[in-house]
């Protein structure tokens, strides 16, 4: 996934990346965009086959490319295409807001929602409410936490290292 670009300053937008169901969420965000629907255009939406075989790890690189937001769309409980796969989204979904909170993520920045194709009306709400919360919390900055984690790193092994080499000495 490209590293998405960064704005102008005193200009920031949130950059939120979508992943959305082929069968019920893409379907209502492209009826949103037929019935002329204005939603804010922070959204890069991903079309997948199902919520089921979004992994974790996109999420991450999103994330770590600097996406400030990821908002998962599929089919409500009972109506996936491929029978349980928004089930296994939700309980994947579940440990990764865990582990994002260790990370220090706020859990405003993830969102699971379920979309029917018949609801371009709901794609322009989540999309709005998404962007607003986002926005209120400013950017990520992920990549530019990766680059100090690594000083950090680095540091600690210099560290190491000299008193390994003070210890053999």
């Amino acid at each position: 996934m490209p590293t998405v670009e960064q704005p102008k300053e005193n200009s920031w937008e949130p950059r939120i990346i979508a992943f959305f169901c082929n069968w019920c969420t893409y379907t209502a965000a492209d009826l949103a965009g037929v019935s002329r629907l204005r939603y804010a255009p922070n959204a890069r939406i991903i079309r997948v086959m199902c919520s089921g075989r979004v992994d974790p790890q996109f999420i991450l690189d999103a994330f770590s490319k600097g996406a400030d937001g990821v908002l998962i769309g599929g089919c409500h409980p009972g109506d996936c295409h491929y029978m349980e796969g928004n089930y296994k989204a939700l309980r994947r979904m579940q440990l990764l807001k865990r582990m994002m909170k260790d990370m220090g993520i706020e859990e405003k920045r993830f969102r699971l929602e379920w979309i029917s194709a018949s609801e371009g009306e709901r794609v322009k709400t989540v999309i709005n409410e998404m962007t607003d919360q986002v926005r209120a919390l400013g950017p990520l900055g992920l990549p530019k936490k990766f680059a100090e984690w690594d000083k950090e790193l680095e540091s600690l092994e210099h560290e190491v290292n000299g008193k390994r080499d003070t210890i053999h000495a």
